[in-house]
């Protein structure tokens, strides 16, 4: 039992940290895929972020793949 916890202990190190040192949460993310009737596929992807200062960042991304 001890060693369960020592071992979640590091993992929550490794990957809680990194986070809280950078400051961003992710508050919204969308993804959409849509196939048209040829056969054309449209993926759209966004995503918004806020800082850690309280900027807000959105990130959209559009891709057509054509047949």
């Amino acid at each position: 039992m001890r060693r369960f916890a020592t071992n979640a202990l590091i993992a929550f190190t490794l990957v809680g940290v990194p986070a809280a040192i950078i400051g961003c949460d992710t508050t919204e993310e969308t993804k959409k895929v849509d196939v048209k009737d040829d056969g054309t596929v449209v993926k759209e992807k966004s995503k918004t972020t806020e800082n850690a200062d309280g900027t807000v960042t959105k990130t959209e991304e559009k891709k057509v793949d054509k047949p």
